[in-house]
């Protein structure tokens, strides 16, 4: 078969592994032909490709990033787009598609395969928000980046008797806001599941300085949302799939929160290094897990499904079911997160 791959939305580390294991079994198994798409759904719009064997994936299982390049295009936000995807197929010899990433690409996979398009998804996201999969790659990688940046705010921090605040990213749920707390030992873990009071935050900050606990860390997830009327945010520009540009509520919390106490406090943006770099052992080990079973879905003709995981197996799950609704944070996790506020 000639089968085409792609990487859509942001990247993460572990996409190059689902392309090396893609491509490594798809060619010495199966016999298969590969074309890469660049820059994601931009790539089969516009017919931007780039050949792909098992020698040009050679040496790219321990790189972040994608080979293939990345945008956040939505053919369904511009004229005849999906026409256009399906034209390019065709004039590829295209016979089946891996799409690898988030709910946005695999929300416009599911749509293309409406329209008749033998296509299969991996998912891929560091928030970890993907419903039918236990866990995404990249994930771990992020929190491990997370967590360790929190373990350095911690001796800083004592050593000026400061409050830190670490904004980690996560526009709807804050799975890496919450391992990154628990882990790193964070006097407050904010969430966007849950408006925080910022009355409250700040009592609790006094309270740990009056038991002597001068260095305190706070981490919040880029969407974490104050209750209304308790502090004032802003909102950004809109993407191709209607997302606001988030960023910032780190620095409005800390300015808050030096207002309200007057303890010195200090912010840091993590931002996208939380995206690049090496990605961890296990993010390799589930990405290259997920590449094998995709290009087995393929060959098996099992089309309009994503695998995923689920109790330690890789399954397969509709993209339907994957692309319905959001993986918020288990509300166990976020109280275990409070038992070390105070």
């Amino acid at each position: 078969m000639r089968v085409g791959l792609l990487t859509g939305g942001g990247d993460c580390p572990g996409l190059n592994a689902v392309i090396r294991a893609v491509v490594r079994k798809g060619e010495e198994r199966y016999g298969d032909s590969f074309v890469g798409f660049r820059d994601g759904w931009k790539g089969a719009i516009e017919d931007l490709t780039m050949p792909l064997n098992v020698e040009a994936c050679r040496g790219i299982l321990p790189r972040g990033g994608t080979i293939l390049g990345s945008t956040r295009t939505n053919p369904y936000k511009l004229d005849n787009g999906s026409a256009r995807v399906r034209e390019t197929l065709a004039k590829e010899g295209v016979d089946a598609l891996v799409a690898i990433g988030g709910e946005d690409t695999l929300g416009v996979a599911y749509r293309l395969y409406g329209e008749g398009v033998a296509v299969v998804g991996v998912p891929k996201t560091i928030d970890n928000d993907l419903s039918a999969t236990e866990v995404t790659f990249g994930f771990h990688t992020a929190v491990q980046v997370a967590t360790d940046a929190i373990d350095r705010l911690h001796t800083t921090a004592e050593s000026h008797d400061r409050v830190m605040v670490c904004e980690v990213m996560g526009r709807h749920a804050g799975w890496i806001a919450t391992y990154a707390g628990i882990a790193g030992g964070a006097a407050e873990t904010l969430v966007p599941e849950i408006e925080f009071d910022i009355d409250q935050i700040c009592e609790d900050l006094k309270n740990r300085h009056a038991k002597g606990r001068f260095a305190s860390i706070v981490v919040v997830a880029e969407g974490a949302k104050p209750k209304e009327g308790t502090m004032a945010v802003t909102s950004g520009e809109v993407d191709a799939f209607g997302h606001v540009r988030l960023g910032g509520i780190g620095n409005m919390l800390a300015e808050e929160i030096e207002r309200r106490t007057g303890f010195e406090t200090r912010v840091t943006i993590l931002g996208h290094v939380q995206r690049g770099g090496t990605p961890t052992a296990f993010d390799r080990v589930l990405a290259t897990r997920f590449g094998v079973a995709a290009i087995d879905c393929v060959h098996d003709g099992d089309y309009g499904q994503m695998v995923a995981l689920q109790a330690g197996e890789i399954v397969r799950v509709p993209l339907a079911t994957a692309v319905s609704e959001l993986k918020t944070v288990d509300p166990k996790l976020v109280e275990l997160a409070e038992v070390f506020h105070y």
